[in-house]
């Protein structure tokens, strides 16, 4: 069976891999003359995978569409490996799952196949290769046995899979995730980190926009704290101090310190307490 590539050797005429997985230098997005993102700039390795966080409106969306190249910056430019994004079929955005209609008539498979409609072209019929690469992306994310199910009958869980299938039919190298884990059990989150843990091994770049803060910390390289600014780039440790999170939540947030860790509690999103561990 053809095997999927995913931006190997054979790939490598399509990316300048001596340039950064994506680099976002001084976007600013206005909607009506109102800021939606200003001044931002971050540079993102290959295969790293950040958490993306912020309260709402912080202007996590929006970022997307612009690295997706579905919207345009008002100001700044954004490259995927030395390129503009609307430069490559290998951009992958998965959306939050309220904004997708469940009831399209597809079934997984057709689906999954969309994502082989910008290597193949929008009106030709997909050949034995691509039905063999969504085969093999079904396989990894383990719904070969849902092929033919319709989307709307699955679960939150199983839907996201398929929409990383999706992903992985169209060999994309950076991945764009809303909210993929929301309203999801344990279950379905190990799930899908167990998918994200292989798409690291193949040095696929993801980017996930992410409410839950102690997750965030637990199992990203770095995170990115957008406030419609950016308020803080790194890892864990020099993203959550008192400084950075009350700026970006303001009274929304509270840390306790206790033995275990800091608590953090997000009266917006959060009714629960949950345990951030110490870096």
């Amino acid at each position: 069976m053809p095997q999927p590539r995913y931006l190997d050797e054979q790939d490598h005429h399509q990316h300048d891999l001596s340039q950064p997985a994506l680099d976002v230098q001084a976007v600013s997005v206005r909607y009506d003359g109102t800021p939606a993102l200003t001044n931002i700039s971050v540079t993102l390795s290959r295969g790293e995978r950040i958490a993306v966080i912020g309260p709402n409106g912080a202007g996590k969306s929006t970022l997307f569409n612009v690295i997706s190249g579905v919207l345009k910056p008002t100001a700044g430019q954004i490259t995927v490996y030395g390129s503009a994004p609307d430069a490559h079929a290998c951009i992958a955005y998965v959306p939050q799952r309220n904004r997708v209609d469940w009831h399209f008539p597809a079934n997984v498979a057709d689906v999954v196949m969309m994502g082989r409609v910008g290597r193949i072209g929008l009106f030709r019929w997909p050949g034995g290769r691509d039905k063999a690469i969504v085969n093999q992306a079904l396989d990894l994310v383990g719904m070969s046995h849902l092929t033919n199910r319709q989307i709307g009958e699955l679960s939150g869980g199983q839907q996201q899979r398929v929409f990383i299938a999706r992903a992985l039919a169209q060999e994309a190298d950076l991945l764009l995730m809303d909210e993929p884990l929301s309203g999801l059990d344990i279950q379905s989150h190990e799930a899908i980190f167990s998918i994200l843990d292989t798409l690291r091994e193949r040095k696929v770049t993801v980017l996930v926009a992410t409410h839950n803060i102690n997750l965030a910390a637990e199992r990203f390289d770095r995170l990115m704290l957008l406030q419609e600014r950016l308020i803080g780039f790194g890892p864990p440790a020099s993203v959550f101090t008192p400084e950075l999170l009350s700026q970006a939540y303001g009274s929304q947030l509270h840390l306790i310190e206790t033995p275990q860790g800091t608590v953090l509690i997000n009266e917006a999103h959060y009714p629960q307490p949950e345990v951030a561990p110490h870096a």
